[in-house]
């Protein structure tokens, strides 16, 4: 039939009804921002190698520089935590944060407010000890806990707080130190020197008469393993 058109209505009749296709083009990665992001995974593992150094560097002083055999002082293994709500108060009655107390070794005496002749002995034998560790001895603290609320005698106080020999003087309540610190069997804990690490473990115990140049010798040992990440000084 003249005129007729054989599509069916509606339907393209010709090309010029056809819709051209087009091609979006999306941006391609950056080739440069591969290495970025590989430096960035690095550093991240860099800074956590960092942070777990000082534990790394704990756990060799424990196990491999000081094997057990080898020790004049009793290795604490595991090594104990100073709990975080042990409750200190100085002399004056106020509060001290365990968390103050990291940072340093602490070579620790555990003594009463009435500090009778072996007392004495022990916090002389502190000082000694320190001060032989010679240029070291500024990353060591003297600590002398106080089980319970008295306070010791004036003037044994004046004597350990002359310059040079400061001894931190911390009462504690009895039960709260129990609870972390332990004597040997058949001892009790006037009877030891207790040394905490910097990150506030208890992880050695000796005698509270000892050999001075052989727990002097211990005290060598760790220093010496930790001078890579404890400094003197809080």
């Amino acid at each position: 039939m003249s005129g007729s058109n054989s599509s069916a209505p509606g339907s393209a009749s010709s090309h010029d009804s056809l819709t051209p296709l087009s091609f979006a083009v999306h941006s391609l990665p950056d080739p440069r921002a591969v290495p970025r992001q590989r430096a960035g995974r690095w550093q991240m593992l860099l800074v956590l190698a960092l942070c777990a150094a000082p534990v790394v560097a704990s756990y060799f002083t424990f196990y491999v520089v000081q094997p057990r055999g080898s020790a004049y002082g009793e290795l604490i293994a595991p090594a104990i935590d100073m709990p975080a709500d042990l409750p200190l108060t100085d002399l004056q009655g106020h509060a001290v944060p365990a968390a103050s107390l990291r940072g340093q070794w602490l070579l620790t005496v555990v003594q009463p407010a009435a500090c009778g002749e072996a007392c004495e002995r022990q916090l002389y034998v502190q000082r000694q000890l320190r001060e032989m560790l010679g240029k070291e001895r500024g990353r060591v603290d003297k600590l002398w806990l106080v089980p319970g609320d008295a306070l010791p005698d004036a003037k044994l106080l004046a004597a350990i707080s002359q310059p040079g020999a400061e001894v931190t003087v911390l009462r504690v309540p009895r039960e709260r130190l129990d609870a972390w610190l332990k004597p040997a069997a058949g001892q009790t804990l006037a009877d030891h020197f207790y040394v905490v690490d910097p990150m506030g473990r208890w992880m050695l115990r000796a005698p509270g008469a000892p050999e001075p140049k052989k727990l002097k010798a211990d005290l060598d040992k760790l220093l010496r393993a930790s001078a890579s990440w404890d400094n003197a000084g809080r």
